[in-house]
Protein backbone atom coordinates (compact mmCIF):
# COMPACT_ATOMS: atom_id res chain seq x y z
CA UNK A 1 0.00 0.00 0.00
CA UNK A 2 1.28 3.63 -0.87
CA UNK A 3 -1.59 5.52 0.70
CA UNK A 4 -0.46 8.88 1.30
CA UNK A 5 -2.08 10.27 4.29
CA UNK A 6 -1.08 14.01 4.44
CA UNK A 7 -4.76 15.01 4.20
CA UNK A 8 -5.70 12.91 7.70
CA UNK A 9 -2.47 14.99 8.79
CA UNK A 10 -3.76 18.28 7.92
CA UNK A 11 -7.65 17.60 9.50
CA UNK A 12 -6.28 16.53 12.15
CA UNK A 13 -3.25 18.79 13.27
CA UNK A 14 -1.41 18.35 16.37
CA UNK A 15 -1.83 19.39 19.67
CA UNK A 16 -0.53 17.95 22.68
CA UNK A 17 -3.10 18.58 24.31
CA UNK A 18 -5.62 16.33 22.09
CA UNK A 19 -3.59 14.25 20.95
CA UNK A 20 -5.67 11.62 21.72
CA UNK A 21 -9.23 10.30 20.24
CA UNK A 22 -11.33 7.53 19.80
CA UNK A 23 -12.43 6.01 16.16
CA UNK A 24 -15.16 3.31 15.42
CA UNK A 25 -12.89 1.43 13.03
CA UNK A 26 -14.19 -0.21 9.68
CA UNK A 27 -13.97 -3.38 11.19
CA UNK A 28 -16.78 -2.13 13.88
CA UNK A 29 -14.05 -2.45 16.68
CA UNK A 30 -13.10 0.64 18.62
CA UNK A 31 -9.63 1.71 18.43
CA UNK A 32 -7.67 4.75 19.70
CA UNK A 33 -5.93 6.64 17.68
CA UNK A 34 -2.67 8.82 19.11
CA UNK A 35 -1.75 11.96 16.90
CA UNK A 36 2.33 11.98 16.75
CA UNK A 37 4.65 14.76 16.01
CA UNK A 38 8.40 14.13 16.07
CA UNK A 39 9.82 16.78 13.75
CA UNK A 40 10.26 15.72 10.86
CA UNK A 41 8.02 12.42 11.74
CA UNK A 42 4.38 13.02 11.73
CA UNK A 43 2.04 10.29 12.10
CA UNK A 44 -1.04 8.41 13.90
CA UNK A 45 -0.57 5.19 15.84
CA UNK A 46 -3.79 3.18 16.42
CA UNK A 47 -4.41 0.84 18.69
CA UNK A 48 -8.13 -1.64 19.80
CA UNK A 49 -9.69 -0.24 22.65
CA UNK A 50 -10.53 -4.32 23.86
CA UNK A 51 -8.69 -7.87 23.25
CA UNK A 52 -4.88 -7.02 22.41
CA UNK A 53 -3.83 -3.45 21.35
CA UNK A 54 -2.39 -4.63 18.43
CA UNK A 55 -5.51 -6.69 17.44
CA UNK A 56 -3.32 -10.45 17.25
CA UNK A 57 -4.62 -13.18 18.42
CA UNK A 58 -1.33 -15.20 19.46
CA UNK A 59 -1.98 -19.06 19.82
CA UNK A 60 -5.59 -18.39 18.61
CA UNK A 61 -6.28 -16.50 22.10
CA UNK A 62 -7.15 -12.98 22.58
CA UNK A 63 -3.59 -13.09 24.41
CA UNK A 64 -0.68 -14.61 24.89
CA UNK A 65 -1.31 -14.69 28.86
CA UNK A 66 -4.27 -16.48 27.98
CA UNK A 67 -2.45 -19.30 26.45
CA UNK A 68 0.25 -19.79 29.03
CA UNK A 69 -2.76 -19.96 31.94
CA UNK A 70 -4.33 -22.28 30.37
CA UNK A 71 -1.52 -24.54 29.91
CA UNK A 72 -1.22 -24.49 33.42
CA UNK A 73 -4.50 -25.93 34.14
CA UNK A 74 -3.72 -28.49 31.52
CA UNK A 75 -0.46 -29.40 33.72
CA UNK A 76 -2.47 -29.18 36.78
CA UNK A 77 -4.99 -31.75 35.24
CA UNK A 78 -2.42 -34.07 34.12
CA UNK A 79 -0.34 -33.78 37.40
CA UNK A 80 -3.63 -33.88 40.01
CA UNK A 81 -3.49 -30.09 41.03
CA UNK A 82 0.05 -30.09 40.80
CA UNK A 83 2.26 -27.08 39.91
CA UNK A 84 5.64 -28.86 39.72
CA UNK A 85 7.09 -28.85 37.02
CA UNK A 86 5.26 -25.96 34.97
CA UNK A 87 8.10 -23.74 33.71
CA UNK A 88 8.01 -20.13 31.31
CA UNK A 89 11.26 -20.32 28.96
CA UNK A 90 12.81 -17.69 28.14
CA UNK A 91 10.78 -17.67 24.58
CA UNK A 92 7.68 -17.68 26.63
CA UNK A 93 8.89 -14.97 29.14
CA UNK A 94 9.76 -12.82 26.46
CA UNK A 95 6.51 -13.10 24.56
CA UNK A 96 4.78 -12.04 27.90
CA UNK A 97 6.97 -9.03 28.56
CA UNK A 98 5.88 -7.85 25.01
CA UNK A 99 2.50 -7.69 25.54
CA UNK A 100 2.71 -6.47 28.91
CA UNK A 101 4.28 -3.50 27.68
CA UNK A 102 1.44 -3.16 24.97
CA UNK A 103 -0.89 -3.18 27.36
CA UNK A 104 0.68 -0.84 29.16
CA UNK A 105 0.80 1.26 26.67
CA UNK A 106 -2.94 1.29 26.11
CA UNK A 107 -4.00 2.33 29.49
CA UNK A 108 -1.60 5.59 29.36
CA UNK A 109 -3.87 6.31 26.38
CA UNK A 110 -6.94 5.20 28.07
CA UNK A 111 -5.71 7.39 31.21
CA UNK A 112 -5.54 10.44 29.31
CA UNK A 113 -9.18 9.14 27.50
CA UNK A 114 -10.38 9.53 31.28
CA UNK A 115 -11.87 5.69 30.24
CA UNK A 116 -11.28 4.61 33.86
CA UNK A 117 -12.80 1.30 33.96
CA UNK A 118 -10.50 -0.06 30.93
CA UNK A 119 -7.84 1.22 32.46
CA UNK A 120 -8.66 -0.62 35.66
CA UNK A 121 -9.08 -4.11 33.46
CA UNK A 122 -5.64 -3.18 31.85
CA UNK A 123 -3.90 -2.74 35.27
CA UNK A 124 -5.12 -5.51 36.68
CA UNK A 125 -3.98 -7.92 33.81
CA UNK A 126 -0.69 -6.76 33.71
CA UNK A 127 -0.68 -7.18 37.44
CA UNK A 128 -1.60 -10.89 36.86
CA UNK A 129 0.94 -11.25 34.42
CA UNK A 130 3.37 -9.95 36.60
CA UNK A 131 2.48 -12.74 39.51
CA UNK A 132 2.10 -15.54 36.76
CA UNK A 133 6.09 -14.79 35.55
CA UNK A 134 7.18 -14.14 38.70
CA UNK A 135 5.95 -17.47 40.08
CA UNK A 136 6.49 -19.92 37.41
CA UNK A 137 9.67 -18.04 35.06
CA UNK A 138 12.34 -20.93 34.55
CA UNK A 139 15.38 -17.87 35.18
CA UNK A 140 15.89 -15.78 37.91
CA UNK A 141 16.25 -12.76 35.78
CA UNK A 142 13.37 -13.43 34.13
CA UNK A 143 11.02 -13.51 37.42
CA UNK A 144 12.07 -10.29 38.69
CA UNK A 145 12.35 -8.27 35.41
CA UNK A 146 8.69 -7.00 35.42
CA UNK A 147 9.13 -6.82 39.92
CA UNK A 148 10.06 -3.46 40.04
CA UNK A 149 7.53 -1.87 38.02
CA UNK A 150 4.67 -2.69 40.67
CA UNK A 151 4.24 1.06 42.16
CA UNK A 152 3.72 2.11 38.84
CA UNK A 153 1.11 -0.24 37.86
CA UNK A 154 -0.65 -0.07 41.61
CA UNK A 155 -0.54 3.44 41.64
CA UNK A 156 -2.36 3.60 38.02
CA UNK A 157 -4.74 1.22 38.78
CA UNK A 158 -5.68 2.81 42.57
CA UNK A 159 -6.02 6.55 40.47
CA UNK A 160 -8.40 4.85 37.84
CA UNK A 161 -10.69 3.30 41.14
CA UNK A 162 -10.32 6.35 43.22
CA UNK A 163 -11.65 8.60 39.54
CA UNK A 164 -14.41 6.41 39.01
CA UNK A 165 -15.83 6.86 42.82
CA UNK A 166 -15.25 10.90 42.29
CA UNK A 167 -17.27 10.84 38.94
CA UNK A 168 -19.79 9.18 40.82
CA UNK A 169 -19.87 12.29 43.62
CA UNK A 170 -18.78 9.19 46.55
CA UNK A 171 -15.29 11.22 47.73
CA UNK A 172 -14.87 9.60 50.69
CA UNK A 173 -14.52 6.26 48.82
CA UNK A 174 -12.15 8.37 46.15
CA UNK A 175 -10.13 9.51 49.22
CA UNK A 176 -9.94 5.97 50.66
CA UNK A 177 -8.78 4.25 47.51
CA UNK A 178 -5.94 6.54 47.76
CA UNK A 179 -4.68 6.53 51.02
CA UNK A 180 -5.01 2.14 50.18
CA UNK A 181 -3.03 2.76 46.96
CA UNK A 182 -0.37 4.72 49.36
CA UNK A 183 -0.18 2.19 52.18
CA UNK A 184 0.08 -0.55 49.34
CA UNK A 185 2.85 0.80 47.62
CA UNK A 186 4.53 2.05 50.40
CA UNK A 187 4.06 -1.92 52.13
CA UNK A 188 5.29 -3.53 48.66
CA UNK A 189 8.31 -5.78 48.93
CA UNK A 190 11.56 -3.21 47.80
CA UNK A 191 13.18 -4.06 44.80
CA UNK A 192 17.01 -3.47 44.08
CA UNK A 193 16.16 -1.77 41.00
CA UNK A 194 16.49 2.49 40.23
CA UNK A 195 13.10 2.03 38.56
CA UNK A 196 11.84 0.76 41.84
CA UNK A 197 12.71 3.34 44.17
CA UNK A 198 12.00 6.01 41.13
CA UNK A 199 8.29 4.89 40.62
CA UNK A 200 8.06 4.84 44.10
CA UNK A 201 8.47 8.37 44.25
CA UNK A 202 7.06 9.45 41.40
CA UNK A 203 3.67 7.68 42.78
CA UNK A 204 4.03 8.76 46.27
CA UNK A 205 3.75 12.49 44.53
CA UNK A 206 1.28 11.64 42.01
CA UNK A 207 -1.06 10.41 45.09
CA UNK A 208 -0.81 13.50 47.26
CA UNK A 209 -1.63 15.60 43.93
CA UNK A 210 -4.50 13.69 43.52
CA UNK A 211 -5.70 13.64 47.08
CA UNK A 212 -5.65 17.64 46.98
CA UNK A 213 -7.62 17.68 43.75
CA UNK A 214 -10.28 15.43 45.96
CA UNK A 215 -10.43 17.43 48.85
CA UNK A 216 -10.71 20.68 46.69
CA UNK A 217 -13.61 18.96 44.33
CA UNK A 218 -15.36 16.83 48.22
CA UNK A 219 -18.37 19.21 49.02
CA UNK A 220 -18.06 20.42 52.81
CA UNK A 221 -20.01 18.78 54.95
CA UNK A 222 -22.45 21.06 57.64
CA UNK A 223 -20.03 20.59 60.34
CA UNK A 224 -16.51 21.62 57.73
CA UNK A 225 -18.94 24.53 56.67
CA UNK A 226 -19.35 25.90 60.55
CA UNK A 227 -15.94 25.22 60.91
CA UNK A 228 -14.56 27.48 58.19
CA UNK A 229 -17.08 30.10 58.84
CA UNK A 230 -15.88 29.92 62.28
CA UNK A 231 -12.30 30.28 61.60
CA UNK A 232 -13.60 33.43 58.85
CA UNK A 233 -15.46 35.00 61.61
CA UNK A 234 -12.25 34.98 63.94
CA UNK A 235 -9.74 36.08 61.62
CA UNK A 236 -11.98 39.12 60.72
CA UNK A 237 -12.35 39.65 64.47
CA UNK A 238 -16.34 39.44 63.96
CA UNK A 239 -16.42 37.78 67.48
CA UNK A 240 -20.54 37.35 68.30
CA UNK A 241 -20.28 35.88 64.85
CA UNK A 242 -17.75 33.60 65.71
CA UNK A 243 -19.71 32.84 69.38
CA UNK A 244 -22.75 31.46 67.53
CA UNK A 245 -21.18 29.47 65.48
CA UNK A 246 -19.19 28.02 67.88
CA UNK A 247 -22.52 27.46 69.64
CA UNK A 248 -24.08 25.34 66.69
CA UNK A 249 -20.42 23.85 66.68
CA UNK A 250 -21.13 22.22 70.16
CA UNK A 251 -24.55 20.97 69.12
CA UNK A 252 -23.27 18.79 66.65
CA UNK A 253 -20.41 17.46 68.39
CA UNK A 254 -22.95 17.05 71.46
CA UNK A 255 -25.16 15.11 69.01
CA UNK A 256 -22.70 13.22 67.51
Amino acid sequence: MRQDITGILKEWSFDPEANVRKIAGEDGVEKVQVRVDQGAFQGILQLNLDGRPDGRRPHDRDFAFDHYSASLEDHRVEHEADDEGFLLNGEACKELFDEGARVYERYVFLLQLKDYPRVVRDTERNMKLFRFVNRYAESSDDRENLEKWWPYVLRINGTAKALIAADGEDYDRALEIVSQTRERINNWPEVEADEFYAERKRSEAALDELERELLKKKPLSHREQLERSLQEAIDCEEFERAAVLRDELKKIQIAE
